[in-house]
Parts: C-alpha cells; structure tokens; sequence
C-alpha cells in the first residue's frame, strides 16, 4: 500500500491529456504524482496510480469496520502504554511469531 509517496498534484484540460496521454500516465505510475483532469464548470476527474486506488479502497474498508477500528484504537493504546512485545534485532518472523505464541 503506497499514498502519494512524493508524488505532485498535476493538472491538465483534456485537450492537453489527450495530447500527452504516454507523459502523465507515466508520470502517475512512475512518479506517483495525481493528474486532475478539467472539464469545465467545476466538472473533472482524478487519475491515480492502480496501486494508490487499491490503497484507498483497502482503507476504506479498514475504516468501515467498527470491530476492525476499535482494535486499531486498542492496539495503539497498548503500543502506547508499552504493553506490546518488540521483534529482537537479527530475529527471524518466523522465530519471533514462535516467541511470542509461547507468550500469550
């Protein structure tokens, strides 16, 4: 999941987009960079990488689920409040997840 990781914000009409439709596709794929395109009377569109997309509607999702925020909040309280276990330099997931099974 990646936001606009510096990416910029350009603008185009779509006389212009149409013209140089390689350059800002390129530009939101590589560069990650948002092309809002206008069309008039306030009207338009955003164009936004397939990744970025994805990322807004996995947080989207995230942020529907009551159950799902509620355990975000809980955990960031208990990080907080010092109540979590820390991954040891040089550990391997796999021996980390052993330790803390072992924990619990």
């Amino acid at each position: 999941m990646q936001h606009n990781k510096g990416g910029s914000m350009r603008t185009a009409n779509y006389t212009d987009l149409r013209t140089n439709l390689k350059s800002y596709i390129d530009s939101v794929i590589d560069d990650c960079d948002t092309v809002v395109v206008n069309r008039g009377n306030g009207k338009g569109v955003v164009m936004i990488s397939l990744d970025e997309y994805n990322s807004l509607k996995e947080t989207e999702y995230i942020m529907s689920s009551p159950e799902t925020m509620e355990a975000i909040r809980k955990g960031e309280e208990d990080i907080k409040n010092g109540n979590c276990i820390s991954q040891n330099e040089g550990e391997s997931m796999e021996d980390f997840l052993k330790r803390v099974a072992c924990t619990e």
